[in-house]
């Protein structure tokens, strides 16, 4: 079985699938950035190269995670991937 890492992020519990690429670091300190500024928009690429932005303040929770995902199951979220997660879809 092979895995693959996938970076994720969630905004105030609603979650994304982040590009492939993406450059967590920068995000990161965008995000970090945002706050001491008393509150911008950020804006990042996530899974299937949409785009999207998200007003941080000090009072935005973010959690970015590392998750290692089958590859074989990798295909089955891509198309829910960047909605947050199945139980979304109507």
């Amino acid at each position: 079985m092979q895995t693959m890492a996938r970076n994720r992020i969630v905004v105030d519990e609603v979650g994304f699938l982040l590009a492939p690429g993406l450059d967590i670091a920068d995000l990161k300190q965008r995000i970090e950035a945002a706050v001491h500024s008393g509150g911008e928009f950020v804006e990042f690429t996530v899974l299937g190269d949409d785009s999207v932005s998200i007003l941080v303040s000090a009072c935005t929770h973010v959690v970015i995670s590392l998750e290692n995902v089958d590859v074989d199951g990798a295909d089955a979220v891509h198309d829910v991937g960047h909605y947050g997660s199945d139980f979304d879809l109507v």
